[in-house]
């Protein structure tokens, strides 16, 4: 067993409860001796002070010693260096690093995986997001509300934070069940298993988290920076050949399901820009991989809710000169090839609720070139997606509040 010691990140959108459940740890801890790291991205650490509301500590310093013998820090420092001075002045015996203003708390996570002074001193145990029920409900299930920001400093849409955030969990609270039916906490339970198959899920009200669920599970593995996220594993799992007909059902009481769209014919531009302009409301995520007729670039798709967003990410291996292409595959034995189109292909994930799949491959299957079009594919090269290296195009983005 080793002596480092353990860490659970911590992350939630705004008034998921995150801070709420901080002090929830501390002040039932029992013997626990927790540290805590507040990072807020802000001049002024609002959740640090709120952590340290009734303590009668003041914050400014720090790090701060809580009424309770736990440590809260103010990150004023540069995250490794915080953290190595706890482990050097302080004796406790788990960290809780909540990061906030993060999308996610991987990039947190694998300062403490990476061979550094960390790593040497903490071990990762856990990646829990904190959400709210009643939003991610109302985001995703049913008929849906209209989308917000994430928070001011953050312009992404709030359906990209929600995702990201659970896509990257090992163990997700579901936070204010108390204004949710149970019918819509099982929806809610639903969509959490089909963007992360492999988190723990806790219904919670006022963030009252049982500490030994949320602190003595060991549900981390070191070989990994979170379980693969819910597309991720549809693309491996569901690889049926080249009929593109691979899908996933997982539990299907709300109609919550997943399938994958695979192709090795291109994409006329406009006509798939606009299918994913169009996508059902019921599609809560989508990801993949796009061969779009006309461009040298893969373009990967990111959908969350009402937000649509495409980047392209390098070029096709094949577009590549002879001498290049048998370079990048001489280092990736495993990558698949096609005899006529090398690694050109598409693959395309769609996880949502009462989606009619059918129709959507159909859709799908309309937006290919035609034999026509493809003979003559240097007159599609003006289409709405990027052809330098991480160019990203909105083709979708909701309405503000």
């Amino acid at each position: 067993m080793t002596d480092r010691i353990p860490v659970t990140v911590l992350s939630g959108s705004l008034g998921a409860g995150k801070t709420t459940l901080l002090n929830h740890l501390l002040g039932s801890a029992g013997d626990r001796d927790i540290a805590v790291l507040v990072n807020d991205m802000g001049d002024v650490n609002v959740d640090a002070e709120l952590v340290a509301e009734g303590s009668e500590v003041d914050v400014a310093g720090g790090v701060t010693e809580l009424s309770n013998g736990c440590i809260c820090c103010e990150l004023q420092d540069d995250l490794e260096s915080a953290v190595v001075r706890l482990a050097d002045d302080r004796e406790f015996d788990h960290l809780v690093v909540e990061s906030s203003g993060i999308s996610e708390p991987a990039p947190v996570a694998r300062l403490f995986t990476t061979e550094s002074r960390v790593a040497a001193k903490y071990r990762v145990n856990g990646l829990v997001t904190v959400v709210d029920s009643r939003l991610l409900v109302d985001t995703f299930g049913g008929d849906g509300t209209p989308e917000r920001v994430a928070a001011e400093e953050d312009d992404r849409p709030l359906s990209d934070l929600l995702v990201e955030q659970i896509e990257v969990s090992n163990a997700v609270v579901l936070n204010k069940a108390d204004l949710c039916a149970d019918a819509e906490l099982d929806e809610a339970e639903e969509l959490v298993a089909a963007l992360q198959p492999d988190a723990d899920v806790v219904r919670t009200s006022f963030s009252e988290v049982d500490p030994s669920w949320l602190l003595d599970v060991e549900r981390f593995d070191e070989g990994e920076v979170g379980d693969l996220p819910g597309w991720k594993r549809a693309l491996e799992e569901d690889d049926h050949g080249e009929d593109g007909h691979g899908h996933r059902h997982p539990d299907e009481v709300y109609g919550v399901s997943s399938f994958t769209y695979r192709a090795r014919r291109p994409f006329h531009p406009e006509r798939v820009a606009e299918v994913l302009r169009t996508l059902p409301e019921g599609v809560v995520r989508s990801k993949g991989t796009l061969w779009v007729a006309g461009n040298e670039f893969r373009q990967t798709v990111g959908q969350a809710g009402e937000s649509v967003r495409v980047t392209a990410r390098g070029p096709w291996i094949a577009s590549l000169p002879e001498v290049e292409q048998d370079l990048y595959r001489s280092n990736r034995p495993n990558l698949e090839w096609d005899a006529e189109h090398g690694d050109r292909r598409t693959e395309f994930v769609v996880i949502g609720t009462d989606v009619d799949e059918a129709a959507l491959r159909e859709r799908l299957d309309d937006a290919l070139v035609t034999d026509d079009e493809w003979a003559d594919v240097e007159e599609l090269a003006d289409g709405p997606f990027g052809t330098e290296d991480a160019a990203e195009v909105v083709l979708r983005a909701p309405e503000p509040r």
